[in-house]
């Protein structure tokens, strides 16, 4: 299994990002994916899920209007759009693949909001 997280960077509050979480190793179109992050000194959260189809989603409340999950399973591949981002969105995100009690992490893309 292996997860490549990229798309990340530094921007303006009120900005958008667009992060990518490129999959291999496994059948990803029948596995439900999820974003995590972590801040600094914070325990790991998640962020959004989804369905190997695509079908149902999971937001996180403080992310709720203003991330966006979405997945293409003829690419490997999951997104994550992020607009409208906060300060408080600053964080490594990390691109999560859960088999019963196994997880799967990819290594993190760091999202800076700063002015």
């Amino acid at each position: 299994v292996q997860l490549v997280e990229s798309g990340g960077g530094l921007v303006q509050p009120g900005g958008s990002l667009r992060l990518s979480c490129a999959a291999s190793g496994f059948t990803f179109s029948s596995t439900a994916m999820s974003w995590y992050r972590q801040a600094p000194g914070k325990e790991r959260e998640k962020v959004a899920g989804i369905s190997g189809a695509g079908g149902i989603f999971y937001y996180a409340d403080s992310v709720k209007g203003r991330f966006t999950i979405s997945r293409d399973n003829a690419k490997n591949t999951m997104y994550l759009q992020m607009n409208s981002l906060k300060p408080e969105d600053t964080a490594v995100y990390y691109c999560n693949r859960r088999t019963g009690p196994f997880d799967s992490w990819g290594q993190g893309t760091q999202v800076t909001v700063s002015s």
